[in-house]
């Protein structure tokens, strides 16, 4: 059972129906006669743009999360809400909401009525009780924009020094001696010859080849900041009148 002193504890929880699937998020609470809370309205969708009301008398807080004791398509299939309204659905409406998920209306109006008796009975001695509004802050899960990796191809220039070498010609002069005389005699003695040298050079041969440089992936990582958030709240405050004037009691 969820008491009265849980309800801030249930707003943005997550909403987990019978079978561990999850339906979506808690974002409005409204309780009976003596502040218990009856209903809450979870946000469902992938954006949480739908909205649908849920009982929580047989609901359960565990490890944070509330879990009730309904199927997910049967919750978002439940009579629709007007968010934007204070006051969730007319009488008609929680009429039917009561019809929908089995819930015995009598039964429910007689523990309210009771719960609202208990109020007045207790208010009737001498005592006078001063309300103030405080503000509830909660959160909201929203999309805020959208990242994408995109491979593209660029063209550029690149230089790269390679050695190369080649053939040269060198002009070798050796004197006549003992070892290459016959060498230098043989032959006729006036003649004209050719001799021819073949010379090679190496050059840079260009070519491409492609390789895997690295592995690029995109992940999330969850950042918390403060951020201060303001709204207008009403007091009560109680005037005596007394003999010597009036005071202010706060």
């Amino acid at each position: 059972m969820i008491t009265a002193e849980k309800v801030r504890e249930l707003y943005g929880r997550n909403v987990f129906d019978r079978y561990g699937d999850k339906i979506g998020t808690v974002d409005t609470v409204w309780g009976d006669g003596l502040g218990q809370p009856t209903w809450a309205s979870v946000r469902t969708g992938m954006f949480g743009i739908n909205e649908s009301l849920i009982p929580l008398q047989d609901a359960d807080l565990r490890n944070d999360t509330l879990v009730v004791p309904f199927d997910k398509a049967m919750v978002k299939s439940a009579p629709a809400i007007d968010a934007a309204e204070d006051e969730p659905l007319d009488q008609a409406g929680i009429s039917r909401l009561y019809e929908y998920y089995g819930i015995n209306w009598h039964d429910a109006y007689e523990a309210y009525q009771t719960g609202t008796a208990a109020h007045a009975a207790a208010g009737r001695d001498d005592a006078m009780t001063r309300s103030e509004e405080r503000l509830d802050v909660g959160t909201r899960t929203e999309e805020i924009g959208r990242a994408r990796l995109r491979k593209y191809v660029v063209t550029e220039q690149q230089q790269i020094t390679v050695p190369v070498s080649h053939e040269e010609v060198r002009i070798e002069r050796e004197p006549i001696t003992d070892a290459n005389r016959a060498a230098a005699y043989a032959g006729p003695d006036i003649t004209e010859s050719d001799h021819e040298v073949t010379l090679h050079a190496e050059r840079p041969v260009v070519r491409t080849e492609t390789v895997p440089v690295e592995r690029v992936r995109m992940s999330t990582e969850t950042v918390t900041e403060k951020e201060t958030v303001g709204g207008t709240v009403r007091k009560e405050h109680i005037e005596a009148e007394l003999p010597e004037g009036r005071r202010d009691l706060g």
